[in-house]
């Protein structure tokens, strides 16, 4: 079995500012609310996105040609965008996209510098992360205890309310049309009330059924059908956001005892190599390329985790899994012939009593590459993350 997950993206987005080139008013993130001063006095404008809703409330001034007044009549307001690309490059685009003027921009940094600088930071720490989350996939790994155990899940959505009905009153009484109305209203509230509670309860009884299911794969099923193994195992890892493209093949033997994975992992070339830095003051973000030291050293990290968190999802799914061997490999080219080809980079066989000793309330103090090595392993890489090409263990 083949299964391919798909690495996450994720999209940074900008932030809108509306400013006034006077000073007067200024607002950050998305609209709904702004103050608006102008000849007319002082106004609080506030909306609710999407339902097309908004209020305006006076809060100061009259009409009159006050110095004030005239002063606010000459504020413009400008929405504009701000964005940090991942070069570090940084724009400023009006309403229309256009790039703002130097004085524009100079005063959306006098206005609202704390905005901007923040979101220069966010988008330097996304930069970082990036090198670091894909070393640490192994912190989220399950405690093979977890393996075949049933856990209730309740239907958490209420019931809908009845309708309050609407009394006919006495004047209703005496005039058929009114109280035919009223009963009219009260007649569809009802039908409303019971086709949500039809609906309520079909989605229940959907819940019901698939709950008594997962309950029977985790305990029978997954220990005596080995497609339902396969399942389950699969369910497991596709509920992982992948940071990179990741595509597993297995094996599982032995009414589920022995289990054999093959891993194809992401490729050197497909890891970020970037780090950022942005100063305390200014409006600068600082992006430069990882040293191939740093590059190679986080790859070694990162393949070794996509193993050892692969192997944990195997004893945590698997009841059975007395033993898991994984082989990782990667697309290299052959110096020999100089034709692109698999190469397997390590290959290692756990039983589920060595995993055990691990400690899974403590895996981020775990060094993965050297938690593996613990094990029986097949692996000719240097200190540095220089990988040499293997023979994984065969199937026995």
């Amino acid at each position: 079995m083949a299964l391919r997950f798909r690495r996450s993206i994720k999209v940074a987005k900008g932030v809108r500012i509306n400013f006034s080139k006077s000073g007067v008013s200024a607002s950050v993130g998305p609209r709904g609310a702004s103050v608006t001063v102008g000849k007319r006095g002082t106004y609080l404008n506030a909306g609710l996105p999407g339902t097309g809703l908004s209020s305006r409330q006076k809060l100061s001034g009259k009409r009159g040609t006050s110095a004030t007044q005239r002063a606010a009549a000459t504020t413009t307001s400008q929405e504009i965008t701000v964005s940090v690309s991942d070069s570090g490059e940084i724009q400023f685009l009006d309403a229309k996209g256009n790039p703002l003027s130097d004085e524009l921009i100079s005063i959306a940094k006098k206005q609202k510098g704390d905005a901007i600088r923040g979101l220069i930071q966010r988008k330097c720490d996304e930069i970082n992360v990036q090198l670091q989350e894909l070393g640490q996939m192994h912190i989220f790994t399950p405690s093979p205890d977890s393996a075949g155990k049933y856990s209730v899940c309740e239907f958490d959505e209420e019931p809908p309310s009845p309708p309050k009905e609407n009394k006919v009153g006495f004047l209703a009484k005496l005039f058929p049309p009114a109280r035919a109305k009223i009963e009219k209203k009260n007649a569809i509230a009802v039908a409303s009330y019971e086709s949500d509670l039809s609906d309520w309860e079909n989605r229940k009884k959907q819940f019901d059924t698939e709950e008594a299911s997962r309950k029977q794969k985790l305990e029978h099923g997954v220990r005596e059908d080995v497609s339902i193994m396969e399942d389950m195992l699969e369910e497991n890892l596709q509920s992982i956001s992948w940071p990179r493209e990741t595509l597993i093949s297995n094996e599982i033997n032995d009414i589920g005892a022995l289990v054999l994975l093959d891993v194809d992992l992401p490729e050197i070339e497909d890891m970020p190599n970037k780090t950022a830095s942005a100063p305390s003051r200014g409006y600068k973000l600082n992006v430069k390329e990882v040293s191939q030291a740093q590059l190679r050293k986080a790859y070694m990290q990162h393949v070794h985790s996509i193993g050892f968190r692969i192997i944990g999802e195997a004893f945590a799914t698997l009841p059975n899994a007395a033993t898991v061997v994984l082989s990782a490999f990667s697309q290299r080219t052959d110096t020999a012939t100089g034709h692109v080809t698999d190469q397997y980079l390590y290959s290692v066989r756990v039983s589920r009593e060595e995993w055990s000793k691990l400690n899974f309330n403590n895996l981020k103090e775990i060094d993965v590459v050297e938690a593996l090595a613990g094990f029986d392993m097949k692996r000719n890489m240097s200190k540095t993350g220089l990988f040499k090409a293997i023979q994984p263990f065969e199937p026995k």
